[in-house]
């Protein structure tokens, strides 16, 4: 009777243990999105990679657990080495795992500014081999990759990236489709989004895919620029109007953008993450002409 009891305990173990592998690798997953580029998905994350015959070019690892994942896929897939990691700005949400890529001697790329927050912050990542200030290009077989700095939007240093041929746009954080944008938009300069994402309206792409939430096209971005700047125009005009936080949440509705995931819960964060930018980096809570 003890033996059957151990026998049965350890089956059970064994199908928990395994159970937990196959829920473990069920969060992640390898989408084919055009010609040579992919997308890498786990949970609410997305990251994207280009795989050509002189190498791969991978962007935010994320962290370890799904860096080790990747690079485990990457060798069965495709059997190339890991040639550039591209940090799209210096939240370690995204860009911590890297040491994971050591070994295949990768270089690791960012703007200026994110690497200089790494380095400031002490950020347990590898650091960036090569920054640049505005603009770079990255060869790699056929293919082109164009990272951009459009200035101040989230977090420090946030870039665009553009593989071509395919024309996919890849942006983290501060451009989202098909969702609203995070809750009390924490880290984001409002102004700065909106300036941001009216210049890569200027690129030429045909799919986008951004570092949470949907993939797109060229014409949603649009609607989540026209979005952004409805919000942020609506705020404004209410603080003028003497209207309180309170009465900004009842009053600005903007249903015609109610398709939107999140659109009932995040919409009155959204309003309040406007107004403390606008009260607080904008400084419209001391102005003489605002009661």
């Amino acid at each position: 009777m003890i033996k059957n009891n151990a026998l049965i305990l350890f089956l059970l173990f064994v199908s928990v243990a395994v159970g937990n592998q196959i829920a473990f690798a069920d969060n992640y997953n390898i989408e084919n999105i055009s010609g040579n580029v992919y997308r890498f998905v786990t949970d609410r994350y997305r990251s994207v990679f280009l795989v050509t015959d002189a190498g791969i070019l991978i962007t935010d690892p994320l962290n370890n657990e799904a860096a080790g994942w990747l690079k485990k896929e990457l060798k069965s897939r495709f059997d190339v080495p890991v040639k550039y990691v591209v940090y799209s700005h210096n939240h370690s949400d995204h860009v911590y795992g890297t040491e994971v890529f050591k070994d295949s001697q990768a270089i690791v790329i960012s703007s200026q500014l994110a690497k200089q927050d790494l380095i400031l912050t002490r950020a347990k990542t590898v650091l960036p081999d090569i920054s640049f200030q505005k603009t770079m290009h990255i060869s790699l077989g056929d293919n082109e990759v164009e990272l951009r700095y459009h200035g101040p939007n989230d977090g420090r240093g946030s870039i665009s990236m553009l593989f071509k041929p395919e024309n996919v746009l890849y942006v983290v954080d501060w451009i989202v489709v098909g969702r609203m944008p995070w809750q009390k938009l924490w880290s984001y300069d409002i102004q700065g989004m909106i300036n941001s994402t009216r210049e890569v309206m200027n690129l030429d792409f045909d799919i986008f895919i951004g570092g949470h939430a949907d993939t797109g096209t060229k014409t949603d971005v649009g609607n989540y620029l026209e979005y952004l700047e409805t919000l942020y125009a609506s705020v404004i005009e209410g603080i003028h109007s003497g209207k309180t936080l309170a009465q900004l949440k009842k009053d600005i509705q903007l249903t015609r953008f109610s398709h939107l995931k999140n659109y009932n819960e995040w919409l009155p964060m959204n309003i309040e993450g406007v107004y403390e930018r606008l009260m607080e980096e904008s400084g419209m809570s001391w102005r003489p002409d605002i009661n």
